[in-house]
């Protein structure tokens, strides 16, 4: 396993809190130069600020809102001209959704899909060639428990996250002969913002952490686990608790799994 960084360059999204900040002190710890991605500028500075405290050798901030899909190309240049190259790019900002696939408006399944899958793919697309050109890299992508089965009320989320899936085994099974590796990270429940985040049927923020999530693993606990993953090129990685038993019932047991999904509390 490797768990020294040592002026590797890792760029991460999603890092002003949550699995991304907590991952990103993960890498910091072990001497990596850091780019972090987030939406909010302020909430940026204070991670940036902590990872170097925590032996980052440097830290680049590039805040940025993923939906403006028509920029990432320039995001990824950007990120990519702070040191010279990018070691390990992992792909963790997204955003979830409360609806059910009647109710839930196009412009939310839109936003959500541009956000979660969009995004990560315009940006690997972007880095790829790149990581190929400097002899190899390696890529991580955050995607979720429901990116495994269909999930009540995230129609557009579970889209997206299953989507990621076939995006990034199909850049695997490409690119494995230029020393490209990629860790595809599977979380249930974990404590983070998400829910508290997510979008409502008609775009307005949820506002609230949903029981379930509340009752997941901290932060800081899955960020172990996910840089655990990484240092050891996994090829897939679930994170979380016990709810991880329904991605082996999905796989073994399918028609069991669609009936337990209809009774799952999405709340």
């Amino acid at each position: 396993m490797k768990n020294n960084y040592n002026n590797k360059v890792v760029w991460i999204t999603g890092t002003s809190s949550g699995m991304g900040k907590e991952t990103a002190f993960r890498f910091a710890e072990a001497g990596a130069r850091l780019i972090l991605t987030a939406l909010e500028p302020d909430l940026l500075e204070q991670v940036r600020e902590e990872c170097l405290r925590r032996g980052a050798t440097a830290v680049t901030n590039l805040p940025f809102d993923l939906s403006k899909t028509e920029q990432l190309t320039q995001l990824a240049e950007n990120a990519w001209n702070a040191y010279g190259r990018i070691d390990v790019f992992y792909n963790n900002a997204g955003i979830s959704q409360r609806g059910t696939t009647v109710e839930t408006d196009m412009a939310v399944i839109r936003k959500v899909m541009d956000i979660d899958f969009y995004a990560p793919v315009i940006l690997t697309k972007s880095v790829l060639p790149k990581m190929i050109e400097q002899g190899g890299g390696q890529l991580a992508v955050t995607t979720s428990i429901a990116g495994v089965f269909g999930f009540p009320l995230r129609c557009a989320y579970s889209s997206a996250k299953h989507a990621l899936y076939g995006f990034f085994e199909t850049v695997a099974a490409e690119n494995y002969q230029h020393n490209i590796r990629v860790t595809i990270l599977t979380p249930g429940r974990v404590q983070t913002n998400i829910s508290v985040n997510a979008l409502e049927k008609d775009g307005r923020q949820h506002g609230k952490m949903d029981a379930g999530q509340a009752g997941g693993i901290t932060a800081e606990k899955a960020s172990q686990i996910i840089f655990n993953a990484i240092a050891k090129e996994k090829r897939e990685k679930l994170v979380g608790s016990g709810e991880l038993i329904m991605a082996y019932i999905k796989r073994f047991f399918p028609g069991l799994c669609a009936k337990l999904a209809r009774k799952i509390k999405p709340m």
